[in-house]
């Protein structure tokens, strides 16, 4: 599996333009994970998909490269059209297929967040990095929005999207199948790595910890978690994650507090551990998000 630094550089890549990269060898591939539940697993963000008798029912769609991909691996599950695409957030790993799909007749749907940030230009900070990332197409954006939250009736089950604020972005969406028992966390939640909280577009690591903690209020020991990146995760990996972050943000804090600067801080390297726990040995990705931690820390 990709390094999650790997995967937030091949974001900062594309996201002028997805032309630009090399999808010729990617795969999609559909992975079941409860009955009538499927996660598909490709170069952007994890699918989730309800497949049945009402038709499919996505979480997120890829690249734009990746559509005849997509739907290739949705034919291996069900013959069903998609109708409902549902975008947890605006990065276009998550929101590339949009046009595609929308124009294939479906209904794309996202927090109210996510229709504004795509409908301008955006600046995309990392590292020391800023990227522009132009305005989608109008077919690109979501055609209903949410505030709060909004539940689906489809293939049996009760599917409910709800915000949760300021967490990778300002217009996060984590969805529960109620029935299936399964949620799917989008980018609040990087299974194998250290998340990328985007500051540039209202992320926090308190909003991250938060969401984590209200999910993990919502699910039970048996929930299945689909993670924007990364294999799917239990409960107690996805507590594991929520307590590491928490840690780190301590760590960090407590080193502010006693008035060293960030060249310190960073020589301390106060979250290896936590770092390695979550399967990061890159010292490049640990210092990026222990700069993460002190730009939040210390902002008036």
């Amino acid at each position: 599996m990709r390094t999650v630094l790997a995967a937030i550089l091949s974001l900062l890549c594309v996201a002028s333009a997805s032309a630009q990269q090399d999808f010729t060898d990617a795969r999609v591939v559909a992975e079941p994970v409860a009955p009538g539940v499927h996660m598909l697993v490709g170069p952007g963000g994890n699918i989730g998909v309800s497949a049945g008798a009402d038709g499919v029912f996505l979480i997120d769609d890829q690249y734009a490269p990746l559509t005849d991909r997509v739907l290739a691996a949705l034919g291996g599950i069900t013959s069903e059209r998609v109708r409902f695409v549902l975008n947890t957030h605006w990065h276009e790993d998550h929101t590339g297929g949009n046009e595609n799909l929308g124009g294939r007749g479906a209904l794309i749907v996202a927090h109210d967040n996510v229709r504004v940030r795509m409908s301008v230009e955006q600046l995309l900070e990392f590292g020391g990095q800023t990227m522009r990332v132009a305005p989608s197409s109008p077919g690109a954006l979501p055609v209903v929005t949410f505030a709060e939250d909004v539940t689906f009736h489809i293939n049996g089950d009760e599917i409910h999207a709800f915000h949760v604020e300021n967490a990778h972005t300002d217009g996060d969406a984590i969805v529960h199948f109620r029935e299936a028992d399964v949620v799917h966390m989008g980018d609040v939640y990087f299974n194998g790595g250290l998340p990328f909280i985007d500051t540039s577009s209202g992320g926090s690591i308190d909003g991250v910890v938060a969401a984590v903690d209200e999910t993990l209020a919502l699910i039970g020991a048996d929930t299945k978690v689909i993670p924007g990146h990364g294999p799917l995760a239990t409960r107690v990996e996805l507590a594991a994650y929520g307590e590491a972050l928490r840690t780190m943000r301590r760590l960090v804090a407590e080193l502010v507090a006693e008035g060293h600067p960030i060249d310190h801080i960073l020589d301390f390297r106060p979250i290896e551990a936590q770092a390695r726990a979550l399967g990061v040995t890159d010292r490049a990705a640990e210092d990026a998000f222990v700069e993460t931690i002190y730009r939040e820390v210390t902002a008036p």
